[in-house]
């Protein structure tokens, strides 16, 4: 590092010299951008992968280059090879994030929504007594972790959308959701979409879903046959749960002893509910996964096996410097 620049001024620096403008125009800029924010924190994961595969494992890690010379090979599709000092054998890690609106998306900021995904997944809930019914459990957590489903929050939310399309088509028979959708007539999407969010910031003090969100092209060259991963692209994958989570936490899985695809066996599912985060009253943060799901990197380094190593005359490295500190390698493109 240099010693006779702050590491402010290294950024203003960098902004000025990079982007031609000031901090102040950059920042507005990377807020109104979320694709530009998403691009950075899938930067930010590599490199910390690769950090803690070499500083806390001792692995040898090189990163894959991401325009190859002719045809990529398509077992060389993750981040970087990584190998033991002093070994011949090398594979491929992938890094990726979690499903940044799983919660919403799983619409569980309803109560009959919120109960049947936990009972779905209860194998993934510490607290479960598997030899008792598991319902009443679930209840019980519920009643007593997230009073307001059960009062403020027990009539159901629906999208505007589909309070606009139930509207147009409303059947004569009253029921439940014609009750909560009379409630929701005269809102707007905004109105609406107020109260998702208030639910999820409720729902989330409590409870936080770790969802996979694996999505990949479908070209020729790639030999998938539907939009995820293939499960021999690469050999270990690290899913950040940071958006979760106070801080970026790695969780490995060996892509073959993962359920694969109905659709194809060869293929990985897009989604795989990974386990929850339970926020605690002291400020704690307890993880909890399925037994395919590892912290412990070597645990997973362990199930591989040899003949699925990459080639190394087959490796394409990117032999750009990953050096931060050095103003003049960020400048060239890192």
């Amino acid at each position: 590092m240099r010693d006779d620049q702050s590491l402010f001024e290294r950024l203003i620096q960098f902004v000025k010299t990079v982007f031609k403008t000031n901090l102040e125009i950059f920042l507005a800029a990377l807020k109104l951008s979320p694709n530009a924010q998403g691009y950075i924190s899938g930067s930010i994961t590599e490199l910390l992968i690769k950090k803690k595969l070499e500083e806390e494992y001792g692995f040898e890690v090189k990163r894959i280059r991401e325009k190859w010379e002719g045809r990529k090979h398509p077992r060389h599709r993750g981040d970087f090879y990584f190998s033991k000092p002093g070994s011949e054998v090398w594979y491929v890690v992938e890094s990726k994030g979690v499903k940044s609106n799983s919660e919403k998306w799983h619409k569980l900021y309803n109560y009959d929504n919120l109960k049947k995904f936990m009972i779905s997944h209860s194998d993934k809930i510490p607290w479960i007594v598997s030899e008792k019914d598991i319902e009443p459990q679930i209840e019980a957590w519920i009643r007593k972790n997230l009073p307001k489903f059960m009062d403020e929050y027990s009539v159901a939310l629906y999208e505007y959308e589909e309070v606009q399309r139930y509207i147009e088509n409303q059947p004569r028979r009253e029921t439940s959701k014609s009750k909560a959708i009379k409630k929701l007539a005269d809102l707007t999407r905004e109105d609406i979409n107020r109260l998702v969010k208030d639910r999820l910031a409720y729902l989330m003090s409590k409870i936080r879903v770790l969802e996979t969100h694996f999505v990949s092209g479908t070209s020729g060259l790639s030999q998938r046959t539907q939009a995820t991963p293939r499960s021999d692209e690469f050999n270990i994958v690290g899913v950040d749960v940071f958006l979760r989570y106070p801080e970026h936490k790695f969780l490995f899985a060996n892509p073959k002893l993962l359920e694969p695809s109905r659709d194809d066996s060869n293929h990985l599912q897009q989604n795989y509910i990974m386990g929850f985060v339970f926020p605690g009253e002291d400020g704690s943060q307890t993880i909890n996964v399925s037994e395919d799901w590892y912290e412990d990197f070597n645990a997973v380094y362990e199930t591989l096996n040899a003949k699925d190593c990459v080639k190394e005359q087959d490796m394409q490295v990117d032999m750009r410097q990953m050096i931060l500190e050095e103003d003049t390698h960020l400048y060239n493109g890192l």
